[in-house]
């Protein structure tokens, strides 16, 4: 029986470039595409596909917010990320979001393959390169402090921020100096910037 797959990614001629080399492979059926995660989301839930391979950046869902969605809806749907961003910050939150297998874009056809075979069969695969890197530094930042980074590495004001979230602006600035004290940034333009460097936001 054919692994049935959903693919997720949102610019379109890397999507039809993946579609097309996955089609290429006799025990893989491509059930449905999306150019986002809510799209994405709803596929799964309406086919029930084996794998769903994912980007992490994406609109209006992320991969990693995609896999946790699926996790929290109780799917048995199997998530893989390809991705460019080899950042060991992303393969952490990968794994904490349940995701399966963790691929770069630049790794070789053969190796995709394998990896959604092994994932649909109920294994894991992760790069091995970010395998090995996966034993470097630790998100300090908890998820508060990560969203409230965010809004102001976008540029957000604390106001802007208290607003979006629905926290005072005090707490905001809590939050904010919390996250810059542990990266041990000037202010919150670095501690972002230091943040997206490790792919912890």
């Amino acid at each position: 029986m054919a692994i049935r797959i959903v693919l997720a990614e949102d610019q379109a001629m890397v999507r039809g470039a993946l579609t097309a080399l996955l089609r290429l492979e006799k025990d893989f059926a491509i059930v449905g595409e999306a150019g986002d995660g809510r799209a994405a989301l709803q596929l799964v839930m309406d086919l029930r596909p084996d794998i769903v391979l994912t980007d992490i950046e994406m609109a209006l869902m992320s991969g990693l917010d995609l896999a946790q969605a699926i996790k929290t809806k109780g799917l048995s749907t199997r998530v893989v990320i390809v991705t460019t961003f080899g950042r060991v910050g992303y393969l952490r939150r990968a794994l904490e979001h349940n995701v399966c297998g963790y691929l770069l874009k630049d790794a070789p056809s053969e190796q995709l393959a394998n990896a959604i075979r092994k994932v649909a069969a109920g294994g894991r695969f992760i790069d091995p390169e970010l395998a090995v890197a996966g034993w470097g530094d630790d998100d300090p930042l908890t998820d508060r402090e990560r969203q409230v980074l965010a809004l102001a590495g976008d540029g957000k004001s604390s106001v802007e921020i208290a607003k979006i979230i629905h926290l005072s602006e005090g707490t905001v600035r809590n939050y904010l100096s919390e996250a810059i004290g542990k990266l041990g940034a000037a202010n919150r333009v670095e501690a972002a910037r230091i943040a997206r460097q490790k792919g912890w936001l």
